[in-house]
């Protein structure tokens, strides 16, 4: 774990002014911040305020209106907001209410490109209750905190070999470690930063690429085999410790190689966001065409697209689904009851009914979270009901994902715990361990 500079406070030269501390000023982007404002008057009004600016150079904000206590002091843990983009006692809501400020472009998504830079926050104190043009105003106190998705010693290591393309994260110390090989879904591209987040807690990690715009028809399951094959054979990787964690449609190759394949022997699996309908078994295109055949079933409501219909009804005919029957190790479904992009909750309702029948239920954990869309991230991270998706490579639409942003955001802090703990319990072992 990163460790916590001390915390910063402000005076004004002269006279006493409000404090404001913020800790860790610097820490990992999974670790809770506690933040309290003192030298403040009894029952005086305040906003706590933040501000981000982004890679792609948008501007997002949050903020929470507090009164002070008879101390002249108010602290996040346990004091109300009553006003803001959050409302009640939310101690980490100055990040997870983010939004882009009003003007910004449509259908923003906030997500961390460059994991060797920091994500900056400015966090600040207004007198009064304030909902609007922040810029124009002169905050009592700032502090300016990092939020890193990778800790010290971590390396980061391009891969480019034997036809498999991603990055590799490796945790410090002398090693071998368990490991990850993490895939993220059929928005396609190369995503670091979860595998970065899962490095910082102890496991190698490799972020895969896999959906090619140009080369997709290239990509089977022996893509995935020989990707496996490259970390089982890692000098810092416990052969044996190797677990598949995948969102969306990577948790769809994630079930199909733990059931079908000869080759890739997980010690365990995250599936998140997923279904068992769109089993991979020869290459990608295969599957994508399958679901060409489904897309009359797509919805638009309010200009924004609704995918959840187009595998509905879950196929009866065990040909179309991954057999998950078949599956030997222990194995993690999480899932939202308003994801609206693919029908994630009836998926796993008909997996716990094909594991109940082929005798591995005990194997299967299932989370439901109540009110969590589609992206459940690590946690903090801001929700988006909706945002920029890009269809076969070219066409733009605005992708209805899902989602309560409070409860969202609590199912992200929740599942991310939950999904280390279960990393722990199965890669290293079933005795409690350190995490770093």
């Amino acid at each position: 774990m990163l460790s916590a500079d001390r915390a910063q406070t402000a005076m004004v030269v002269g006279c006493p002014c409000p404090l404001l501390s913020v800790e860790p000023i610097r820490g990992l982007l999974d670790e809770k911040l506690r933040i309290t404002v003192t030298n403040l008057n009894p029952q005086q009004e305040v906003t706590l305020h933040c501000l981000h600016l982004s890679e792609d150079k948008d501007v997002w904000d949050a903020f929470g209106h507090y009164v002070s206590d008879e101390h002249g002091s108010v602290t996040v843990a346990k004091d109300s907001s009553v006003g803001g983009t959050y409302t009640g006692v939310e101690p980490m809501a100055l990040m997870w209410s983010l939004r882009p400020v009003p003007g910004s472009r449509k259908g923003l998504r906030l997500r961390k490109q460059d994991v060797l830079s920091p994500m900056i926050f400015h966090i600040s104190v207004y007198n009064g209750h304030i909902a609007q043009d922040f810029e124009g105003l002169k905050p009592l106190v700032t502090i300016i905190i990092e939020r890193w998705y990778i800790a010290p010693g971590v390396q980061r290591v391009d891969v480019c070999e034997k036809g498999v393309e991603g990055t590799l994260f490796i945790p410090p110390g002398p090693g071998p470690f368990p490991c990850v090989l993490d895939m993220w879904g059929g928005g396609g591209g190369l995503v670091e930063y979860r595998a970065a987040l899962l490095a910082s807690h102890g496991f190698v990690a490799l972020a895969l690429q896999y959906m090619f715009s140009e080369e997709v028809k290239k990509v089977n399951a022996i893509y995935f085999e020989v990707a496996y094959q490259m970390l089982q054979d890692h000098p810092m990787v416990i052969r044996d410790r190797v677990a598949l964690l995948g969102l969306s449609f990577g948790g769809a190759v994630a079930l199909s190689m733990a059931a079908h394949s000869s080759v890739i022997k997980p010690l365990c699996c995250v599936c998140i966001s997923c279904s068992h309908v769109t089993p991979v078994r020869n290459s990608l295109s295969e599957v994508y065409e399958a679901l060409h055949r489904m897309f009359y079933k797509a919805r638009v409501e309010d200009d924004q697209m609704i995918w959840r219909d187009i595998i509905l009804p879950i196929p009866t005919d065990p040909a179309e689904k991954v057999d998950v029957g078949l599956i030997r190790c222990p194995f993690l479904v999480i899932a939202g009851d308003d994801d609206q992009n693919w029908a994630t909750l009836e998926s796993a309702e008909d997996m716990v009914k094909i594991t109940e029948k082929a005798g591995n239920r005990h194997l299967l954990s299932v989370l439901i979270y109540p009110g969590a869309g589609h992206l459940i991230e690590p946690p903090y991270t801001p929700h988006h009901r909706a945002s920029n998706f890009v269809i076969e490579g070219k066409n733009k639409v605005i992708m209805l994902w899902g989602g309560q942003t409070r409860l969202h955001s609590y199912a992200q802090e929740d599942s991310w715990e939950r999904i280390l703990d279960f990393l722990y319990q199965h890669l290293y072992s079933a005795a409690p361990q350190a995490r770093l």
